[in-house]
């Protein structure tokens, strides 16, 4: 079965949501979400999460712009506090900043609330291994800023991650579904949508890195003393500095790639020490950063050919206009009225089928 990849280029918008807009987000995003999961469930709703098309589109159906890196992190700030306000089966974690850090304590809590305390330690390694991979098995520049992770009552899970990228002032954002995941680090995302695609992206997650996953991970666990004899035997197999192969397969200042200065020797020693046998366990080591396995991948190709994948994995709806008055300003007055039909469209949608396909229609014909 083929899974999509899912990434978003959205330009970087300075400041912050007007409270004014937020609260009314927030308070529409709920009856939008009480429809979404009685009409398909806690699971269902974490499907359209995680689909980057529905998400951005609902981010404009709530009247924030349909192109600035806050739809993301407003839209799911919004969610997450929508979610903790209506009884739908899934709760919210983590967020912008420190609030992603606030993943560690929130999971437990979720997971308590829901009946399965146990399962709290994998889904707190979900979180820290899915912002691995979209860091250092997925390298286009991106650095993570944002992630949160929506947990379903019945232990599915979905996340929507975003990476600021220096060069160029655009943000990517990173959706999964437990549902879709049969590999976390091989073509692990959910869909594909942006408008910036990068040349030369190390792509460690594409089917055809395979090869040099697990060369990396041969290399990591022997220690580094012979990463290191290896690096200078792939020195001086370039036909030229090694500056020639970076700038041929990198979109980052070469300076920031210059091998081995940059090479973690301590989290090679620690990969040693903890033994890990699977891309996924080298990833999860303290300190295994993005040079460090890149180092890795020049190893791989240029002293054991295996392939390397350095394709990039990059595959926008209004209904109350955008803050930034694209393509027209937020009608607060219509926005009032959708918050108050949506409301009263639910609890009549409750009553019964019929009256749940009728709510529906009137909705379209309101949105038009």
């Amino acid at each position: 079965m083929m899974v999509k990849k899912a990434v978003i280029d959205l330009p970087l918008h300075e400041g912050k949501a007007p409270r004014w807009l937020y609260d009314r987000m927030v308070r529409l995003a709920e009856p939008i979400i009480s429809m979404m999961a009685d009409e398909h469930g806690p699971t269902g709703l974490l499907e359209r999460i995680s689909d980057p098309l529905w998400f951005q589109a609902l981010s404009c159906a709530l009247g924030y712009d349909w192109d600035s890196s806050g739809t993301t992190t407003v839209t799911c700030a919004a969610l997450k506090k929508a979610l903790s306000r209506v009884d739908v089966g899934v709760k919210a974690c983590g967020g912008k900043g420190r609030a992603s850090r606030l993943t560690v304590q929130e999971v437990p809590y979720v997971c308590e609330l829901y009946g399965f305390e146990c399962a709290a330690p994998s889904l707190i390694r979900v979180s820290r291994l899915v912002a691995k991979v979209d860091t250092a098995a997925v390298q286009a520049g991106y650095n993570l800023y944002h992630q949160t992770l929506f947990i379903a009552e019945d232990g599915s899970w979905s996340v929507v991650q975003q990476g600021m990228r220096a060069d160029g002032g655009y943000a990517r954002r990173f959706h999964w579904l437990s549902l879709d995941v049969r590999d976390f680090v091989e073509e692990p995302h959910k869909g594909i949508v942006g408008d910036a695609v990068h040349r030369n992206v190390l792509n460690l997650v594409d089917k055809d890195s395979r090869e040099a996953r697990r060369a990396c991970v041969d290399i990591a666990v022997e220690g580094p003393e012979r990463a290191k004899r290896l690096f200078r035997e792939a020195f001086s197999k370039l036909k030229g500095p090694l500056d020639l192969w970076i700038d041929r397969q990198s979109t980052v200042e070469v300076e920031e790639h210059r091998i081995p200065r940059f090479v973690n020797w301590q989290a090679l020693e620690r990969a040693l020490e903890v033994g890990a046998s699977s891309f996924e366990e080298l990833l999860l080591v303290e300190g295994m950063g993005p040079l460090t396995i890149r180092s890795l991948a020049l190893i791989a190709e240029l002293i054991f050919g295996a392939k390397l994948s350095w394709r990039d994995p990059v595959k926008y709806a209004f209904a109350f206009g955008g803050k930034d008055g694209v393509p027209h300003p937020v009608d607060v007055k219509r926005m009032e009225e959708a918050i108050s039909f949506l409301s009263q469209a639910v609890e009549e949608a409750r009553l019964d089928h019929g009256e749940k396909l009728a709510a529906l229609r009137r909705l379209s014909k309101l949105l038009r």
